[in-house]
């Protein structure tokens, strides 16, 4: 049973020029926002206004420079991208302006599977042979100090575009575009991969091309896809991009994308605008399971294909990928919840090592066992001298951090504070375990780990109405950083309980407020059956929920999206 945390209240002032939900002041305000232009900005975001001059990272003209350099002197340009959505539109806007101002490149995507992550040498060799005198690193290359020292040795300059933990040693690259640089310059640290990769874009358009600037909005339909999949928070220039890229993405000019949207039955037009959770757990998943199945490059193919008979293929191919990858990944998640009951027990830190498990899920699968355990988890997959595998972890834990106090013990990592990777010699896997559990155990020491639902406020059913709606509505886009506002509704009378959904999973509800007002309240608990298969008319109950507007043939009615829920009679 989760613990249920109730925010405390900030003071906060209705704005003098504005007209806002009494409930929504009181979340900005415990999100720091209070003033008339913090409200304003928040509620009303502007492109032009809230994005940053690209120019502002330090090294952003070494960066542009090169770049110029590179397209006087014809010189051939590789693009090494990552694996995952964060990398594969990172790649694609790049290579895209590239074109754009006559450049000659090709991209490269590491194979999961035999390369993990990150440049290696084997690349760098590929790129002497093919005679490049600049490599362009997008999501990644701030952790390949190595392998940058030896494109430099071939002659090969590398510039770095990354979001990523910075290490101890930095490579010595022509520039570093990374906004986690304590000098780096510029005022938002949180940009993806993809949102740095932008800015780089900005400045070579400014540079190059200032008479297109801007054509720039229609790359932003992949920088929110590829935001929103890699979790950074959604505040400041995140929450613009996204919310932006939310309505170019509702009328992309991406083929590769529609067939998507089609081939998944998403209803994505410029009538029906995307949000947040089409792209979380919809359009990234499939994008995603191009690189932990196969091979990247049938995402970046089918964000970049223009012919539609050839995208509708590609977007066949993520289908057929991400049904795999939901069956592998259930597969393994059960096998090591086994492990982590039988091993991990009394263990701050679940380590699960095996030959069998596919590396292209074994960080979704960390993930859902972090989870389920509430402890930091890694799982690696096993080869014969070296083993690679991905680690999440829980919020009172800074993954990377712990990790790179172990980094003795370690072929290569990166990461960030709750995601992080590794890749390690086999004879070293008990010492590192060993030394990274006793720090873990250090830092958790005193911790209450129990999982705990943070309530925005408590609110009297008969309160919410379609004004609040418009309210909330106007807080997207939601995500890390800005979750869905969550309310508490007390002594709430069970009008009618059925269950409902394939296999009768999901549980709902008509409820009444607690003065028995005529007004009834449609409630629906995903998953809810099994904890709550007893519930009945005339039960008391208190609830924890989303409030949302659900739309069905033009008619709109208000429904809450159950989080939790105690019997209280």
């Amino acid at each position: 049973m989760a613990n249920w945390k109730i925010k405390e209240g900030s003071d906060y002032k209705n704005p003098e020029n504005l007209s806002v939900h009494p409930l929504i002041l009181k979340i900005l305000s415990q999100k720091g926002i209070g003033t008339d232009e913090g409200i304003n900005n928040f509620l009303n975001p502007d492109y032009e206004r809230d994005t940053h001059d690209p120019f502002l990272f330090l090294e952003m003209e070494k960066a542009v420079k090169r770049i110029k350099q590179a397209r006087e002197k014809k010189e051939k340009v590789a693009i090494f991208g990552d694996y995952d959505a964060d990398g594969v539109t990172s790649t694609a806007i790049i290579k895209e302006t590239l074109d754009e101002i006559g450049i000659s490149s090709f991209i490269y995507i590491p194979d999961k599977k035999i390369e993990g992550y990150g440049m290696n040498t084997g690349a760098v060799n590929d790129f002497r042979q093919k005679e490049v005198k600049l490599i362009i690193t997008v999501d990644c290359g701030i952790s390949n100090a190595k392998e940058i020292e030896e494109a430099n040795g071939c002659g090969i300059d590398v510039i770095i575009i990354d979001h990523h933990h910075i290490p101890r040693q930095l490579p010595r690259a022509c520039a570093i575009i990374n906004p986690q640089m304590k000098n780096s310059g510029y005022p938002s640290k949180i940009l993806a991969g993809v949102g740095v990769t932008f800015k780089v874009v900005q400045a070579i358009y400014e540079t190059f091309l200032p008479e297109k600037k801007e054509q720039l909005k229609w790359l932003l339909d992949i920088v929110a896809i590829g935001t929103v999949a890699d979790c950074v928070p959604l505040l400041g220039e995140n929450r613009v991009l996204v919310k932006y890229g939310l309505i170019v993405l509702s009328k992309t000019r991406r083929i590769g994308l529609r067939e998507i949207f089609s081939v998944a039955r998403l209803l994505i037009d410029e009538n029906n605008i995307p949000n947040t959770y089409n792209i979380s757990f919809q359009i990234a998943p499939r994008i995603n399971s191009a690189g932990r199945m196969d091979h990247a490059n049938t995402a970046y193919n089918l964000v970049r294909e223009k012919s539609q008979v050839k995208a509708r293929e590609l977007a066949l191919e993520l289908e057929s990928n991400n049904q795999q990858r939901q069956k592998v990944t259930e597969k393994v998640v059960e096998e090591v919840k086994i492990l982590a009951e039988n091993s991990f027990k009394d263990k701050k830190l679940i380590f699960a090592v095996g030959e069998h498990f596919p590396i292209g899920v074994v960080g979704l699968v960390a993930g859902k066992v972090s989870e389920i355990f509430m402890k930091p988890a890694a799982v690696l997959q096993k080869g014969e001298k070296e083993s690679q595998g991905s680690f999440r972890s829980i919020p009172q834990v800074n993954i990377i951090e712990a990790i790179e106090k172990c980094s003795e013990y370690l072929i290569k990592f990166g990461g960030h504070a709750q995601a992080a990777g590794i890749k390690i010699a086999n004879e070293n896997l008990e010492k590192f375990y060993e030394k990274l559990n006793s720090i873990i155990e250090k830092e958790l020491e005193g911790k209450d780990i129990s999982p705990e639902i943070e309530i925005d406020a408590e609110i009297n059913l008969d309160k919410i109405d379609f004004q609040l709606i418009e309210g909330l509505q106007k807080m997207e886009p939601f995500g890390e950083g800005n979750r869905q506002p969550v309310f508490l509704s007390r002594n709430l009378t069970v009008n009618e309980a059925t269950l409902v959904g394939n296999g009768e999973k999901h549980l709902k509800l008509f409820l009444r407020s607690e003065n028995n007002s005529p007004k009834i309240y449609e409630a629906i608990g995903f998953n809810f059956a099994g904890q709550f298969r007893n519930i009945k008319p005339g039960d008391k109950i208190d609830a924890v929920f989303n409030v949302e507007e659900d739309e069905w043939n033009g008619s709109k009615k208000i429904q809450l999206k159950l989080i939790d829920m105690k019997k209280i009679n």
